[in-house]
């Protein structure tokens, strides 16, 4: 752990809320030095994926030229929701430093619970009935596309 990366993501989420956005903020570091800073910019360009966790991921890979940032750690302001943890899972990075826990957000009405408690139940019984299944011959013909591709990229 370094603490001049976790104060960077701090002062991330700090120049945030000056800004107008919410107070997170994150940094992707790699081989010792930042790669790539985020911070949450959800209300700022209405996108509720515009969190300092993705944002920091997104310039990390366009940066590196990579989607796999397996030799990469973040550093955030606080820890990461079920979105931005599913996303550094999905790239690959080996750690994740955070400062405020999620129950510090909560209390600040960023809480993530609700999504957690949704994720254990059955999916008929979420308030999104999120797993309705619509079977279609043309979605299964394009995986099967995909595997008969000699030049894909399995990730």
């Amino acid at each position: 752990m370094n603490d001049e990366f976790m104060r960077r993501a701090i002062d991330l989420s700090e120049r945030s809320i000056d800004d107008g956005g919410g107070p997170f903020g994150a940094v992707i570091v790699k081989d010792g030095e930042i790669v790539a800073e985020g911070m949450n910019r959800v209300t700022l360009d209405n996108d509720p994926t515009a969190h300092a966790e993705v944002e920091a991921i997104r310039r990390a890979c366009d940066r590196l030229g990579t989607f796999d940032l397996g030799d990469c750690e973040i550093y955030a302001s606080c820890e990461p929701c079920p979105m931005c943890l599913g996303a550094v899972y999905w790239s690959r990075m080996r750690r994740v430093y955070y400062a405020n826990t999620r129950e510090d957000a909560a209390r600040l009405r960023f809480s993530d619970e609700d999504i957690y408690d949704e994720f254990s139940l059955p999916p008929e019984e979420r308030r999104i009935v999120s797993l309705v299944r619509v079977p279609s011959d043309r979605a299964r013909a394009a995986f099967e596309r995909w595997t008969r591709k000699q030049d894909r990229v399995v990730y």
